[in-house]
């Protein structure tokens, strides 16, 4: 019984202290949909203050779900991607830019050529003031986007968030032709690039 409780005392210890670690250093969460979650990781990975991005499922009602039951447009969640991020070297304002640069916000429960509600784009918010920023960048968009079609992307409390399977991590780095070939057939940067101009996403 004494090692049980010596064992249980020095896991919390270990648990206080990670979380006094995040605080320390500022780190916080951030989730988007943007579609495919293999196009989203990559731009936020190249950002100074960014510490991982995970590719996963969130916003729908079945719980730990599989890529093919999301794939299958049942479960209510999108494919989405959570960043952990440190706000002393980069703004949420910052990761909400590089969001809507990579996601076509013109459509709903689509992007690209992969439609369904699990395709659509969202900001899926963890705090008030990542929902006013989210709101205020939205409203921002509204009036100075280079395009004419109203944006209809999502804004939603953040529910639990399910890790894809592992061989989804990264995939523009395990499998980088597959990747590009993806990107191209799927015509999402050649859309990108007609809605943003020079400041599309990649």
């Amino acid at each position: 019984m004494k090692t049980f409780i010596t064992f249980m005392l020095g896991l919390s210890g270990m648990l206080i202290s990670a979380t006094t670690l995040m605080a320390a250093v500022n780190l916080e969460k951030a989730t988007f949909a943007g579609g495919c979650f293999w196009c989203m990781e990559h731009p936020f990975d190249e950002l100074p203050g960014v510490v991982s991005v995970t590719s996963g499922y969130t916003g729908g009602h079945k719980k730990n779900p599989t890529y093919e039951e999301v794939s299958a447009g049942k479960t209510g969640h999108a494919e989405s991607i959570q960043v952990v991020y440190d706000s002393a070297q980069v703004t949420y304002e910052k990761l909400l830019d590089v969001f809507w640069h990579n996601i076509d916000p013109t459509t709903k429960d689509r992007q690209f050529c992969d439609s369904g509600n699990q395709y659509r784009s969202a900001i899926f918010y963890h705090n008030e003031k990542q929902r006013l920023l989210a709101v205020q960048s939205k409203t921002a968009l509204g009036t100075s986007k280079p395009f004419s079609a109203p944006v209809v992307t999502e804004i939603t409390q953040a529910g639990e968030f399910y890790p894809a399977e592992e061989y989804h991590q990264h995939y523009y780095k395990k499998n980088p032709i597959r990747y590009k070939y993806y990107r191209t057939t799927c015509g999402r940067d050649s859309r990108l690039k007609e809605l943003w101009g020079d400041a599309a996403g990649h």
